[in-house]
């Protein structure tokens, strides 16, 4: 790789290169590197001008500039840049003795025959002005190479408009390709691997194909209930269950086998509605073994319905697991008949909370005297009635006197 100073390092190679060949074509003619618009004696009356109009990105190269950086910021190698530079060789002299096309035929028969700059001609360049001392061009693994670049007439005619007051002659265009340079952070550099352990396993990806509650297939799922998962390949080294990326404790799994798992849900689960549900199988590798991530299972769901207590007295109740501030939370009562008086049934949509809650006032002011069976929706998620064996609800309920 090269340091900043590579393109100037490529400019004064090539000038050097140009001013010996046209020295011996042409008496008097030396090569320059100056603007094309420069007057006094910037320019030599004889001979050939080496102007860099143009650096671009060199897309060939672009691409294999790796990641190089930790997620802590730190480098893991130099970044680097891979450059083209476009370079406008003009050529003067007396135009009655065709010493521009004179010199134009002695560089571009030089080009043609050594179009790669070789080391030494870059060590000469960086030996020849002290502002190029520091320059590593010389270490470079990819040499420069000229190639010509056929511009059209409107083309020259463009790039010749942006030199004020600078009448055409006579032009070339070179491309001088490849460039890099690196940057010059210091890296961190890894101890080197003492030993490496290589495992092959067949894939076969877990499937998940029903999550039903152990009570069976349509029964509510709250807190504390036995899930049942069904499906192929669960079973690996190491099995995790997780809910909405959070790990079911292992001492939570019940059972484990190849096409079902069986796991009891937390007493106070993060929150109540439609969560998603995965299997990660892990193998065991290493020395010593540690679980390594293998496959994980299509994502699953099912819905966790919400728990309520009823504080009759302070007419709270009491909900588990607690509401987050955004979720969407209905409360509804439903009156129990007795006797003549009919049933009466209202539903209330709770406004948004400013932070999570676990127990809520009961909306009851303005409803009629009696009992009311009580059920909150948490997001979509309904609580459950209890029910005796006659299959009549018998709460939670509220008794409003």
């Amino acid at each position: 790789m090269s340091n900043f100073l590579a393109i100037a390092t490529v400019t004064e190679a090539l000038r050097e290169l140009l001013d010996e060949v046209v020295k011996e074509a042409v008496s008097g003619a030396t090569a320059t590197a100056v603007r094309p618009a420069s007057s006094g004696n910037e320019i030599a009356e004889v001979g050939v001008n080496v102007y860099l109009y143009q650096a671009s990105p060199n897309y060939s190269w672009s691409n294999d500039d790796l990641p190089s950086r930790r997620e802590d910021g730190t480098a893991i190698q130099h970044p680097r840049v891979a450059l083209d530079l476009h370079y406008l060789l003009t050529f003067y002299g007396d135009e009655k003795k065709l010493e521009p096309q004179r010199v134009m035929g002695s560089v571009v028969q030089i080009l043609h025959a050594k179009p790669v700059l070789s080391r030494q001609q870059i060590q000469k360049a960086i030996d020849s002005v002290d502002y190029l001392s520091d320059s590593d061009l010389t270490d470079a693994v990819e040499q420069v190479k000229f190639t010509p670049v056929p511009l059209s007439v409107e083309e020259l005619h463009n790039l010749w408009s942006g030199f004020f007051q600078a009448p055409y002659a006579l032009s070339a265009a070179y491309q001088g390709s490849v460039i890099f340079i690196e940057g010059n952070e210091p890296i961190k550099k890894p101890l080197p691997v003492r030993s490496r352990n290589l495992y092959a396993a067949a894939f076969c990806q877990p499937v998940i194909e029903l999550v039903t509650s152990e009570a069976g297939a349509g029964q509510p799922i709250a807190a504390g209930s036995v899930l049942a998962i069904w499906g192929k390949n669960l079973l690996g080294d190491v099995t995790v269950v997780t809910i909405e990326d959070e790990e079911i404790s292992s001492s939570d799994i019940l059972e484990l086998h190849n096409n079902m798992i069986k796991f009891k849900l937390p007493l106070n689960p993060r929150r109540a509605g439609l969560l998603p549900l995965q299997v990660i199988r892990k193998r065991m590798m290493g020395s010593p073994p540690t679980p390594h991530h293998e496959a994980e299972s299509n994502l699953a769901a099912f819905v966790l319905r919400p728990a309520i207590s009823i504080d009759t007295a302070a007419k709270l109740a009491h909900i588990n697991p607690a509401v987050g501030k955004d979720q969407r939370l209905l409360i509804h009562l439903n009156r129990i008949p007795s006797g003549s008086i009919p049933s009466q049934d209202r539903s209330f949509l709770m406004p948004l909370r400013k932070a999570t809650i676990s127990e809520i006032p009961l909306p009851i002011d303005g409803l009629a005297k009696g009992d009311y069976l009580v059920r909150v929706e948490v997001d979509g998620a309904e609580s459950i009635l209890l029910s005796d064996d006659s299959g009549e609800y018998t709460g939670p309920k509220v008794s409003i006197s």
